[in-house]
């Protein structure tokens, strides 16, 4: 049976062979260099410019990692508020129509432009029904508002302290809105008391104010 052959490596000869060709190296003519020198200096570029390209591409991934996950966050939370919108689809039709029965019923207590006038009267009567004393009953300027316009009313009534009370309560229960602000009761003579108040009423706009309330819209937005 033959014998393989013993491989005698004599390794200080190896490694003086080696670092004698890293010895007296010209760093200015590197292609003069012995071979492993040669392919070291290649090896060590070639590792750095991966290295730095490495670095490079991890922190531009970085950032788009970053900016996809707060994208995710995001659309998480949408996804969220639209679920709980779809499963709580129905109830919301519900409430809106409730919504739209309400304004649809508030609509109603507001007179129109042609009832502004019944309804003057109706604050006139309501008071002289007490037994009331009008020392004042002037309409001011009426304020027209986005959606509504708004008749304030400057009253002065005399009269006894339940009559009085009792005025107040059938103003609130006009089948028009109606609302007493900036009330004043004082003292007269012969235990009678004076109120100063200002009746407010409101009235919706017609189609025309409407119109005229959406094209002076733009014009206030363009002064400002």
């Amino acid at each position: 049976m033959a014998k393989s052959p013993n491989v005698s490596v004599d390794m200080k000869a190896w490694f003086e062979d080696t670092s004698a060709q890293f010895r007296n190296l010209d760093s200015k003519d590197p292609s003069n260099w012995p071979p492993l020198p040669r392919y070291a200096l290649f090896s060590a570029i070639a590792i750095a410019f991966v290295v730095v390209l490495w670095f490079l591409w991890l922190s531009d991934s970085k950032d788009e990692l970053t900016a996809v996950q707060d994208q995710e966050l995001k659309l998480r939370d949408e996804y969220k508020v639209k679920l709980a919108k779809a499963v709580n689809l129905d109830a919301l039709k519900k409430q809106r129509e409730q919504v739209q029965q309400y304004v649809t019923q508030l609509e109603k207590q507001l007179p129109s432009k042609a009832e502004m006038d019944a309804l003057l009267s109706d604050i006139n009567q309501a008071g002289i029904g007490r037994s009331l004393q009008f020392d004042l009953f002037r309409p001011g300027q009426v304020v027209v508002r986005e959606y509504y316009a708004e008749l304030p009313i400057s009253v002065r009534v005399t009269g006894r302290y339940h009559d009085i009370g009792s005025f107040a309560s059938d103003i609130s229960n006009l089948s028009r809105i109606v609302t007493l602000n900036n009330m004043s009761i004082v003292p007269t003579k012969d235990g009678a008391l004076t109120m100063d108040a200002v009746a407010k009423t409101f009235r919706y706009l017609d189609a025309d104010e409407i119109e005229a309330q959406r094209k002076a819209a733009p014009k206030k937005g363009a002064k400002k």
